[in-house]
């Protein structure tokens, strides 16, 4: 969506409503972040006799399962919320993505046995799979150009605040405590968004043009008092959006399979599967999920949960830097920044690894900071650009009129990619060494590299409305 020229702040009065409306559905990110957060200190309590708080400990298999599962209800939610996308709006499908996370609580609230942690972790994969598709596309299709970056990088903010918050949870506070005091945020979610209308693209699209103006007003902060400069401005924005959508719609009413099979689509499409690919080869996801059982391999002195929650925070420093880089810098050159520094500290992880795991060299002088330093600076330079820039780019580049069902098969194949790594990363740790995992990850960081330098353009300042070639 176009709106003002301003190139203000993302405070500024005509992108008020804008950034509330992020906010609000950004909730659910955090919440869906809590829950990814509580699995990886829980985790190592699960497979511990003596620590479980629960009937049952989980073996390495078992674990393995459990924090692959998450990915699998990933590729669910990534296909139905795809399908619901179009055919029932992006509000619709903003409020049914607190269903299956709350289902995820009462399961991890009532689990007697395995299977329960199985389908619950499932159940917020769903949550999370959908929220990769019906975020950045409403985010997108309210915000204005000068600011949709910074806007779409909260998304990856808050949810990392929320895996922090899930750090926390789960290291100090008694199992049962926390699925009834994290169980109100879905409800007060619903709650909020109550108060924000449908895009004004989507209602467009739909022949709902005086709801569609109203939308744009409300995300414009246009109010009855406007002066006549900004009336005029708003005329002039509402009438290209009117074009823009006219435009797509005279091409043809229904998206067909040939649509995908365009130049243009299949160049934009294996640009963002690549780029999702990159996200999860570099292994930052996984490492997230595992972060305890890592820094319980490297043998550091301080508390492998300590650890997590510091991390946990690192997460949130870089994502923030995200924000206000994203649209000062581009994409490109923060993908090629963070990719190029994850992968170096990544090697150095390993390095340390192998020194920890595989000789008798003495760490002691190091044990308690170098391991921490360095994963530290892992997630920070991850979170700095190949982590949050993707979902940020796949909106920007692909063609609006392929673009929610696209994004959903990217992010499905993402959710697909993530449950391989999630699942073969214990078992790959456990018979090559953790050296050996992380000097893989950072020989795909290299690689990736390579391809967002030579193929993966700059998308800022883009119109989201333009299918341009």
């Amino acid at each position: 969506m176009v709106c003002s020229q301003s190139s203000s702040g993302v405070f500024s009065r005509e992108y008020r409503m804008q950034l509330l409306a992020t906010l609000s559905v950004t909730i659910i990110t955090f919440c869906n972040g809590a829950g990814i957060g509580w699995f990886a200190p829980m985790l190592t309590k699960f497979q511990s006799p003596t620590e479980t708080p629960l009937g049952f400990t989980a073996t390495v298999e078992e674990g393995s399962w459990i924090g692959a599962l998450v990915c699998a209800g990933g590729v669910t939610g990534n296909l139905i919320f795809g399908v619901l996308l179009d055919l029932i709006g992006r509000k619709a499908c903003i409020y049914i993505l607190a269903i299956p996370h709350m289902c995820f609580w009462i399961l991890v609230y009532y689990a007697p046995c395995i299977e329960y942690l199985y389908a619950a972790r499932f159940a917020s994969g769903i949550t999370g799979g959908g929220t990769w598709v019906v975020i950045p596309i409403f985010i997108g299709e309210i915000a204005d150009p000068t600011i949709r970056g910074r806007l779409m990088s909260l998304f990856t903010l808050t949810l990392n605040m929320g895996m922090t918050a899930g750090y926390i949870l789960s290291s100090y506070v008694p199992y049962h405590i926390i699925p009834i005091a994290v169980i109100v945020l879905p409800l007060l979610y619903l709650f909020i968004e109550t108060f924000f209308p449908e895009t004004p693209s989507y209602l467009l699209i739909h022949g709902k043009e005086e709801q569609a103006e109203n939308s744009l007003k409300f995300y414009m902060n246009h109010t009855g008092n406007a002066t006549k400069l900004e009336i005029e401005q708003f005329n002039v924005k509402f009438a290209e959006l009117k074009s823009a959508v006219k435009q797509q719609k005279s091409q043809n009413d229904g998206v067909t399979l040939k649509d995908f099979f365009t130049k243009r689509a299949l160049r934009t499409i294996s640009i963002g599967i690549t780029v999702m690919l990159i996200n999860i080869a570099t292994g930052s996801f996984a490492l997230l999920s595992y972060m305890s059982t890592i820094f319980v391999a490297v043998k550091t002195d301080i508390h492998p949960d300590t650890n997590t929650i510091i991390i946990g925070v690192v997460q949130i420093l870089g994502s923030y830097t995200a924000i206000i880089l994203v649209d000062r810098f581009g994409r490109k050159i923060l993908l090629m920044i963070s990719t190029a520094s994850t992968g170096v500290f990544l090697a150095a992880f390993g390095t340390y690894a192998f020194f920890a795991e595989e000789t008798d060299v003495d760490l002691t002088a190091y044990r308690s900071w170098l391991p921490l330093v360095l994963m530290a600076l892992v997630i920070l330079t991850a979170n700095v650009g190949i982590i949050p820039v993707p979902a940020v780019l796949l909106v920007e580049i692909l063609p609006p009129k392929i673009r929610a069902k696209a994004v959903s098969f990217c992010v499905t194949l993402l959710s697909f990619f993530a449950f391989v790594m999630l699942k073969i990363f214990p078992p790959f740790m456990d018979a090559f060494g953790l050296s050996a995992t992380m000097w893989a990850c950072a020989s795909f960081a290299a690689m990736g590299l390579l391809y967002i330098t030579v193929v993966v353009p700059e998308t800022k300042g883009k119109s989201m409305n333009v299918d341009d070639d």
